[in-house]
């Protein structure tokens, strides 16, 4: 199974949604940055369920570092981090063994490997983005300790309801604070609270919902990421889409810009203190998928959770047709947890950039 992603950076999750417990290990990472357990707990505290409009489980998800770290600092060597599951009910999926549930991954996990974990959907769990959290944590401490670069995620869309309302979010200034102040996590409270509300009002109905995330990044230098291979939209895009439930992907203006021609669409430069810049940020901040210095802003989206209480069609493992209606703890829709796994994800892409240039840096240039 392809469970490490990064080129500098490698990080490589483990465990299952209802087995022992989760984690990660973290290669590559520098040493004497500084870490605590306190602050991986803090940035898991944002992703945790049983926090209103989520799933009703109830981890505390204390993180344990078990190497490469000691008295604050890491040592250059493997960073492992333990995540204990410690309200794991497996005895509740007794259905998904029996049947497929209708859009998830247990046909097609079984159809790869000729056996499955159905406790809660195993690796394809919700659950496994808990270490990527853990991991993000760490590759946020890693670019603070090289650049002032932020890094803030938020629900732009629910289903129909969207944030950009009469004050649109401004990607210069949107805070996570902001974010955070509601459970809908959006800046926007007019739409939060419409947002709260249909989400609770699928969850009552046994359904589901799904939307749009967007997150930007402030203060990445230009220069980040490389042609062809490796460009930053590339790998922004395999980050994110690699997270359960994600469908979409589009880096600034996106699908927007496909409607436009070239001279409504192109970001006129301009002088600037470090060179040029951009002076609109129609691109989103990349630019043949290396980074322009104006900031990195792209969107993610999601379908709506899978596993529902509503009685669906499906096939049981006998292949005779047969009706599921999931058990179990479920999102009614994933989008506000899903806002610290989309920051993670951003940080885990941007630290391992900034540790291939720091490999390989760019030649001096005459002047």
């Amino acid at each position: 199974m392809s469970n490490t992603f990064g080129e500098y950076l490698r990080v490589t999750t483990w465990g299952e949604s209802h087995g022992p417990g989760i984690g990660c290990v973290i290669d590559g990472v520098p040493p004497g940055i500084e870490i605590s357990e306190g602050a991986i707990a803090a940035a898991l505290a944002r992703r945790r369920p049983g926090q209103a409009l989520t799933s009703a489980r109830s981890e505390p998800d204390r993180p344990r570092i078990l190497s490469g770290w000691h008295e604050g600092r890491t040592l250059g060597s493997p960073l492992a981090i333990w995540i204990e599951n410690l309200d794991a009910r497996p005895g509740d999926y007794a259905e998904i063994a029996r049947a497929y549930r209708p859009g998830h991954a247990d046909w097609t996990t079984e159809a790869r490997y000729g056996v499955r974990d159905p406790r809660g959907g195993g690796r394809a769990s919700a659950r496994e983005t808990a270490a990527r959290v853990a991991a993000g944590a760490i590759a946020e401490a890693i670019l603070r300790a090289e650049a002032p670069i932020e890094i803030v995620a938020w629900v732009e869309r629910v289903a129909d309801i969207s944030a950009d309302g009469a004050a649109p979010v401004d990607p210069e200034r949107v805070t996570r604070a902001a974010v955070d102040a509601h459970p809908a996590r959006t800046p926007d409270r007019e739409a939060a609270q419409r947002m709260a509300a249909r989400i609770e009002a699928a969850r009552d109905a046994g359904d589901s919902l799904g939307g749009w995330i967007r997150v930007v990044a402030r203060g990445v230098p230009a220069g980040w990421g490389d042609p062809v291979a490796a460009k930053m939209k590339a790998l922004l895009a395999g980050a994110l889409l690699s997270l359960p439930a994600a469908v979409a992907f589009e880096i600034g203006d996106g699908i927007a810009a496909t409607a436009r021609t070239g001279s409504e669409n192109n970001d006129p430069l301009v002088p600037g203190p470090a060179g040029p810049r951009p002076e609109s940020n129609r691109s989103g901040g990349d630019l043949g998928g290396i980074t322009t210095g104006a900031p990195l802003i792209c969107g993610v989206g999601f379908k709506p959770t899978s596993t529902i209480r509503a009685e669906q069609r499906t096939v049981d493992r006998t292949g005779r047709a047969t009706t599921l209606a999931a058990s179990g703890r479920h999102d009614p829709c994933v989008l506000p947890r899903a806002v610290p796994v989309v920051e993670a994800m951003v940080a885990l892409v941007l630290a391992d950039r900034l540790l291939a240039r720091r490999a390989a840096p760019p030649a001096a240039r005459e002047v």
